[in-house]
């Protein structure tokens, strides 16, 4: 068996000891994405990474019936995109790790169930994409599969549908609102040793993550969703460095899944508060994902799909191309349950973190 170590900036990856701090891992053995396809809709198509992504829809359908039927129709074609630059066939993915905002995950559901590959189904509402690749990547490193697929997605008019007003309503949207991004984004994680049986050289690797707590700041307000996440967010990156014993300069781009306008400027703000300037670093998808002017998307894009195909389209090309070493990915979210928030509850939000590291095969030393 051909036994590869990496050896990245004097980390030791072959390390046994994989706990760090309080909330993060390191892992021993970092899962490499060895494919991502990414499908979008004819407004994120429109927007700034529209020639990253590997497909376009123009109709909102997507041929199905439903705005359920459509995102779950997406999940089905980011899934083969992925699979297809993998070189897999869904027989070979040990594990696939999804989840969606619809309720009962449905979009999931029946989407991905034709391919047969065992599920676990998780909720972690926009921040879903990184809680999917940080639990596919514990399970590649632990050595319990050696291909996963983690997977999301959102859709705008099922999103309306479910957690605001029908879009034959058409209420009016404050300058806090972010708009839904119809997307969905599917990684293909592999473990070291099954990655490099396919002999490629620059890859991206999970070095590790930094589990999000729930944090409540008393947020009532379903159109300023960016306030509600940011301190999550914030939460997350603080107890990155903490855990590491790094700062915003260890990253070239830190980089938040959907705060928006609004969001973007309470993070940065938070994190200064707390002694870390992170403003040179930081990078929103639902801030760039649109022209937010000329497309009327007011604060910025959101949904699953936000930070899913601008990871999956514009995040891993910066990165196979050696532009950005590092990033810190944190997909944000936002636990707006239409049950608790019509019952008078605030809107909790989550985030998780997964640190993303380019590596060139100059880099590896092949045993």
């Amino acid at each position: 068996m051909i036994q590869i170590v990496v050896c990245l900036k004097g980390r030791d990856f072959m390390s046994q000891n994989k706990m760090v701090g309080r909330r993060s891992i390191l892992f021993a053995k970092p899962p490499v994405v060895i494919g991502a396809g990414s499908v979008a809709g004819e407004k994120e198509g429109n927007g700034a990474f529209g020639k990253y992504f590997d497909m376009i829809e123009t109709d909102p359908l997507f041929g199905a019936e439903t705005w359920e039927e459509a995102e779950s129709k997406m999940q089905q074609l980011a899934t083969q995109v992925a699979l297809r630059k993998a070189g897999l066939e869904p027989k070979e993915v040990r594990y696939l790790v999804a989840g969606d905002l619809l309720g009962q995950l449905i979009a999931t559901s029946f989407g991905i169930m034709n391919f047969n590959i065992p599920m676990f189904g998780v909720y972690g509402a926009c921040s879903t994409m990184g809680e999917s690749l940080a639990i596919g990547s514990i399970l590649v490193d632990g050595g319990y599969a050696d291909y996963v697929v983690a997977l999301t997605s959102s859709h705008f008019a099922s999103a309306e549908k479910q957690f605001r007003y029908p879009l034959a309503y058409g209420s009016q949207r404050p300058y806090s609102a972010t708009w839904t991004v119809t997307g969905s984004g599917a990684v293909v994680l592999a473990s070291s040793e099954a990655r490099w049986r396919r002999k490629e050289t620059g890859y991206v690797e999970v070095a590790g993550i930094t589990t999000g707590i729930i944090t409540d700041y008393g947020i009532k307000d379903s159109m300023n969703m960016g306030a509600c996440m940011a301190p999550a967010a914030a939460d997350v990156i603080l107890h990155n460095f903490k855990d590491l014993g790094v700062g915003p300069g260890y990253y070239d781009r830190i980089i938040t899944g959907d705060l928006g306008t609004v969001g973007q400027r309470i993070l940065v703000d938070m994190m200064q508060g707390y002694g870390y300037d992170i403003e040179p670093q930081h990078f929103d998808c639902g801030t760039e994902i649109y022209y937010n002017k000329e497309q009327d998307t007011n604060a910025g894009g959101s949904g699953c799909g936000c930070s899913a195909i601008t990871l999956c389209g514009y995040i891993l090309e910066k990165m196979r191309k050696n532009e950005w070493q590092r990033v810190l990915f944190v997909p944000t979210g936002a636990l707006l349950s239409t049950v608790s928030f019509n019952e008078g509850n605030s809107i909790p939000g989550i985030a998780h973190g997964v640190v993303l590291e380019a590596v060139s095969g100059k880099e590896m030393e092949v045993k």
